[in-house]
C-alpha cells in the first residue's frame, strides 16, 4: 500500500512539475515572451515557434518570436502553409527610423525572392510599408496572418492596416527563416532549434 501510495504521489508531483515547465513563458533580455497568442478579433490561439534576439554591429535591435498553429521547424512546411501565423517583434533598441523598418523589408524580400516574384510583391510591399513608423525601445510590431483577410500590422496594439494574401505574408517569413534570412542565430531560434 505504501508503494502504491508512493509512486503515486511521485507521479502526481513528476505530473505537475512538467504542467507548470510548458506554461511557462520565454524570457528573452528580460521581455516575457508568452507561450500562446491569440490572433485579435478572432478565437484562434498560436503556439510559440521559437524566439531570439536580432542582432546587427553587437547592439540588439529586436526580439523576433514566431508563432504557428503547431510547432514545426520544417521551413519549407511553414514556407507552404496557409494556415493563420505571427511574427512578433519587441524593440530593444533605443530608435529605429521607419526608413530602416522599410528598408529591412525591401533588402531582406530581395534575398529571398527571385527578381520575377519580387515583382509580384512590389505592389503590396509599397502598401505595407506605409503601415510603418520610426519605432522605440519597448514598442512592439505584430504582423499577424489570418486566412480570411490577410497580414495585419499592429503596433503596440493599435491597428495600422492588412495586406491581402498568403503569398505575401509567406515572402516575409522568409526574411527570418529563409536561405538567406536576417540573422543565422535569430532563424535558429525563431524555428525553435
Amino acid at each position: 500500500m505504501y508503494i502504491k501510495s508512493s509512486i503515486l504521489l511521485l507521479g502526481l508531483l513528476m505530473g505537475l512539475a512538467l504542467s507548470s515547465f510548458t506554461v511557462t513563458a520565454m524570457e528573452i533580455e528580460g521581455v516575457e515572451i508568452p507561450d500562446t497568442l491569440t490572433l485579435p478579433n478572432t478565437d484562434t490561439t498560436l503556439i510559440l515557434n521559437g524566439a531570439g534576439v536580432r542582432e546587427k554591429f553587437f547592439l540588439d535591435i529586436y526580439i523576433g518570436a514566431l508563432y504557428l498553429e503547431s510547432r514545426s521547424s520544417d521551413v519549407k512546411a511553414i514556407l507552404n502553409d496557409t494556415g493563420a501565423a505571427s511574427v512578433m517583434m519587441h524593440f530593444l533598441y533605443s530608435e529605429v527610423s521607419k526608413d530602416k523598418i522599410t528598408d529591412g523589408w525591401a533588402d531582406g524580400l530581395k534575398k529571398n525572392t527571385s527578381q520575377t516574384k519580387m515583382k509580384t510583391l512590389e505592389e503590396n510591399l509599397t502598401a505595407f510599408n506605409k503601415l510603418f513608423r520610426t519605432v522605440r525601445k519597448g514598442d512592439v510590431i505584430r504582423i499577424d496572418y489570418l486566412p480570411d483577410s490577410g497580414t495585419q500590422v499592429r503596433i503596440n496594439g493599435e491597428w495600422r492596416g492588412t495586406i491581402e494574401g498568403n503569398d505575401f505574408f509567406r515572402s516575409l517569413l522568409s526574411i527570418w527563416i529563409g536561405e538567406k534570412p536576417v540573422t543565422r542565430s535569430l532563424r535558429k531560434s525563431m524555428l525553435g532549434e
